[in-house]
Order: structure tokens, then sequence, then C-alpha cells
């Protein structure tokens, strides 16, 4: 019944959902540099007339996170995060004002769908509570972090080592939906990060026979490690297997059934970086490469790595200077949080909600190894990081009403 009253609520107000969302496309919160204090002050602005506890935290005095804790009839609590701050934009290629425009029945702006928007829907879900005097049946926490867009320590990761993130589950905004496709993410993939290095001996570029071409022997080993390993099928965790048959099934439309499903059943491998040579007229004697490998979740991230370092060592010359790594996470896709999130979605939407992988790795990682259960969800538009960014204004609504609702399904989901 709860459920009801604050969809009620939502839909009756969405003018001002839509004018909270413009207040906070209004505030520049580019990172870099990432400043996210206007922003803060804005959304403690909102809260300040709501009986809700609001603390800020930050390690960086730039970067603050803001946590806001609205009391549940249980001692169970369903945290949702948000970020803050937003990719650059470049005014000059945008038609529309990338600091926030409402044309028609859409929301312009810079983070408009990735994901001001979703923080929008987020922090009026807390107002619909309170304006309605509906108590939830669990706990919620909201956090509203800083320094995500760039992967940095003064957001999510500072508030988990500070111990701020008690909750047993958590829903994350980002966009995971676009036209007429809906989802709900409920696993990453894991990730290498190589550097590699490569010595040659220099020579006149009128006489390269007499060197050895350290950039050929860079790229020599990155064909060598497309060819060799590239083409090695990954061991999927059967648990995965119907992750990966529904995210091949979400991704089909835009890339082709066959592309999709080596996408999960294949690492895939990404030259994005190579650096090397003084002069078009000399042979290169040293040469570097920054190379991304990505692997399905369920995979053992170090015993791929021990393969690839097995495939370089047999490339002459070639060394690898750094290396990261992660292990790609996963929720089961019928547990409670994935079947609260996805039925929600559903019965608000009308549409199938695909239960998928992303294709990389967030937030939801860090939580996961922290310990806690975690998704991202958020119906959004394809515009995400693009020129004239937009949310439809619907969107907005609707993803308040989700997450509004979503405590009582997790609730009955866990009672089952």
């Amino acid at each position: 019944m709860s459920g009801s009253i604050l969809s009620q609520y939502i839909r009756a107000h969405r003018e001002e959902l839509v004018t909270l969302s413009k207040d906070l496309l209004a505030v520049d919160t580019s990172n870099p540099p990432g400043d996210t204090r206007e922003i803060v002050a804005e959304i403690e602005e909102f809260l300040d007339p709501l009986p809700v506890d609001v603390e800020r935290f930050s390690v960086d005095p730039a970067k603050p996170n803001l946590l806001v804790r609205v009391p549940g009839e249980s001692d169970r609590t369903l945290l949702y995060n948000g970020h803050l701050d937003t990719v650059p934009f470049d005014a000059d290629v945008w038609t529309h004002d990338p600091l926030g425009e409402r044309e028609d029945d859409r929301v312009y702006g810079r983070g408009a769908t990735d994901m001001k928007g979703a923080v929008a829907s987020m922090l009026f879900t807390i107002q619909a509570f309170v304006a309605t005097d509906a108590e939830p049946p669990v706990g919620l926490l909201f956090a509203f972090v800083s320094d995500e867009e760039v992967g940095g320590d003064a957001g999510l990761p500072a508030l988990l080592k500070n111990g701020d993130l008690n909750a047993d589950a958590c829903v994350i905004g980002e966009p995971t939906c676009e036209e007429g496709q809906h989802s709900v993410t409920v696993a990453d993939r894991g990730s290498i990060w190589l550097t590699l290095e490569a010595s040659g001996e220099g020579a006149h570029g009128s006489r390269p026979v007499l060197g050895v071409n350290a950039i050929d022997r860079l790229y020599n080993a990155v064909e060598t490690l497309r060819e060799r390993f590239g083409t090695q099928r990954l061991d999927i965790d059967p648990d995965v297997e119907a992750i990966i048959e529904e995210s091949v099934e979400y991704y089909s439309p835009s890339m082709g059934e066959d592309v999709a499903r080596d996408l999960f059943q294949y690492p895939s491998i990404n030259l994005g970086v190579i650096e090397g040579g003084d002069a078009v007229n000399s042979v290169p004697q040293s040469a570097r490469a920054e190379i991304d490998v990505r692997l399905t979740a369920g995979v053992h991230t170090p015993d791929v790595l021990a393969e690839i370092r097995e495939c370089v060592a047999d490339c002459e010359g070639i060394t690898i200077a750094d290396v990261s790594w992660s292990v790609g996470t996963a929720e089961a896709p019928d547990s409670p949080l994935v079947e609260a999130v996805a039925s929600t979605a559903a019965t608000v939407t009308g549409e199938r909600i695909f239960r998928r992988s992303a294709t990389g790795g967030g937030d939801t990682k860090k939580l996961r190894n922290a310990g806690i259960p975690a998704v991202e969800f958020a119906l959004g538009t394809d515009t995400v990081h693009s020129p004239d960014e937009y949310v439809p204004i619907d969107v907005l609504v609707d993803n308040a009403v989700v997450y509004a609702q979503l405590p009582e399904a997790w609730q009955l989901q866990l009672n089952q």
C-alpha cells in the first residue's frame, strides 16, 4: 500500500522533480577537477527541511560526500548510491545548455542521465517518504559520492575505508537502460591493465637493417598476445552462464549475436596507448604500450595473468613494466536484491528487464568485494558522455517510483 501512495505522490509532484534535476545540473562538477562542494551544499539545502540525518564526510576538502539516513521498521539497511561528478564537456559542441535546460519532455545537461538525473530521483524518494508519512520497511542509507568518473579514492572508497557504508544491499543509479532495452546489471568484468616495454637497437632510418626496431617488437608482442591468448576460450563458472546468455541477448541488437557472445566467452584485448621513437628518420630503441584486457565474471584473473606472463616471456625484448588487475564479480540472477529491482522495474515500465553483465566494471565491484550485494539500475538514454546528453522527464519520474517501491519489494523477497 505504501508503494502506491509513494508513487502517487511522485507522479503528482513531477514538476518539483524536474526543478530539482535542473538545480543539480546547474552546478558544474566536471572531473577533473571534480569539485563537488557546491552541489553538496545544494543537496544539503534541499534536505534541510526534512527530518532525516545528513552527514558530510570528506578526505579531500574539494570532494565531499554526503550520507543521508532514513530510519525504517527493521534493522536491515538498503543503500542507494549515486555519484555527483561528471565527465567534462565542450559547450561549443552542444546545442542545449550543458548546465541544464528543459525542452518539451526532456531535460538536457551534462550528467542528465549519468547520473545527476538518478541522484535527483533518489533525493525525491526521500522527500516522498517524508511527505507521505510512510515509514520504509527497512532502513535507507543514501550515499552521494565524489570522484567516481576518474576512479578516484575520495568518493566511495573513502566511505568504505571509513566504515560508513553498513548496509545489507545496494542499488547504484548508473544508467542501465536504453530506448527499448531495459536491464539491471548483475555482474561486471575483471580486468588486467598491462604496461609493456620493448628494447631495441637504434640506427639511422635510412639503414634500418643495422638496428632493431623497438616499436616493431612491441607491436609484434601485442599481436602475439591477441593470437595466442585472445583466442583461448575462457573457463567460465557455470553459475555465470545464465547471466552470459541474457547478456548476449541484451547486446545482440547493437553489436550482433556472434560479437556479443565472443565478448564474454573470450578475453577482450585493447591496445590503448603506444609510445616510442624520437624521429621519423631514426630506428627507435625503446617503446611502451598500455593494454586493457577484460574477463567475464567468474574467471580467476590471477590464472589468466600467469598465462599472459608466459606469453610475453616468449617475446624477445619485451618486459612487463607494470600490471594491475581485478576479478569480475556477480550477483545471482535470482537473489533477493536482483529479484526486487527487476520485478519492481518491470511493473513500473511494463517491459522486460534483462539481468545482464556490464562490459566493464565500476563501484559495484568495490561494494561486492566489501561484502555488500550490489546492482546497477536506472532508466536512461544512450547519450552518456555525449553532447546534448538528456533524460526524458518520464524517466526521472519512473526512476523515483522504482527507488521508492524498492524497499518494500526487497523486504518481501527477503521474507520469502
